[in-house]
């Protein structure tokens, strides 16, 4: 018998592929707990548009992500640093202050987890280009400028 996995299953496979087991263990096992339906047209075809919504959904996030990518590449960003005499920095700016002064400065929403700070961190004044994963395919640059207080 074949039977669409709805959820993934240790030995069989993961969720949506259809596999081929013996008919006991469908009616005992898989069709009682809910971890598969059985393979029939309709079954097949729900399959097959779900396949197609989620490609298209995918299609859309990485579009999106694309598009604000390029949004975020042409933006700056300004964050203050205390300063004592000669020039010399207390501390160092993190992803949540430049995630709060992109909100507050660009009205943009953008997840302090996601940034990727050089190495040591921003520790001195100056422009940065920092990294951020908008999409696991898309990675985006944004310019923060770290003024003194």
């Amino acid at each position: 018998m074949e039977v669409i996995l709805l959820e993934d299953v240790k030995s069989l496979g993961k969720k949506g592929d259809v596999v081929k087991v013996s008919d006991g263990y469908a009616r005992n096992m898989i069709l009682p707990k809910k971890l598969g339906v059985e393979a029939n047209k309709k079954n097949l075809n729900d399959l097959k548009l779900k396949n197609q919504h989620a490609e298209r959904v995918a299609r859309e996030q990485l579009e999106a992500a694309q598009a604000l990518a390029g949004d975020v590449a042409t933006k700056e960003v300004t964050v203050t640093l205390k300063t004592g005499e000669g020039g010399k920095t207390f501390g160092s700016v993190s992803t949540k202050e430049i995630a709060a002064a992109a909100k507050e400065q660009l009205d943009l929403e953008l997840d302090k987890k996601k940034m990727q700070l050089p190495e040591g961190g921003l520790k001195s004044l100056g422009v940065y280009e920092i990294g951020i994963k908008f999409h696991p395919k898309v990675t985006g640059t944004l310019k923060v400028n770290v003024k003194a207080e």
